[in-house]
């Protein structure tokens, strides 16, 4: 009766052990000996864009700024409090950046989920 548990990953029967670990040759995974097949869980990625709070953002909500920020290429900042309508969320932003909205007296621009909290 076999032993070796199966590749986790590919399901493989031809793994062995090396040290601590379980080797699968024909996918190179590589995974602990005290983990077996029912204590390997697949990670849940959670793709949801959350506020300061940790509360989910979605299109079209009204957030308000939690701090003072810069604004890049002028002497003025967005100032605390300042409440934002109808953002858009950009999951893919540029250095961050993962909500796109426009701002009385500064106009459209871009900010970071982590600085504002949901209205």
């Amino acid at each position: 009766m076999k032993t070796e548990p199966n590749c986790p990953k590919c399901n493989s029967e031809n793994t062995y052990a090396d040290g601590n670990l379980w080797v699968c040759p024909e996918c190179a995974h590589e995974w602990s000996q005290h983990a077996t097949t029912s204590d390997v869980t697949e990670e849940v990625v959670d793709n949801s864009i959350r506020d300061a709070h940790g509360n989910v953002l979605t299109d079209g909500d009204s957030v308000t700024v939690v701090k003072d920020l810069k604004v890049k290429g002028s002497s003025s900042s967005v100032k605390v409090g300042t409440k934002v309508k109808n953002i858009r969320l950009v999951p893919d932003g540029a250095d961050g950046h993962n909500i796109s909205c426009k701002i009385d007296g500064f106009g459209a621009m871009n900010l970071k989920s982590e600085f504002v909290k949901k209205s």
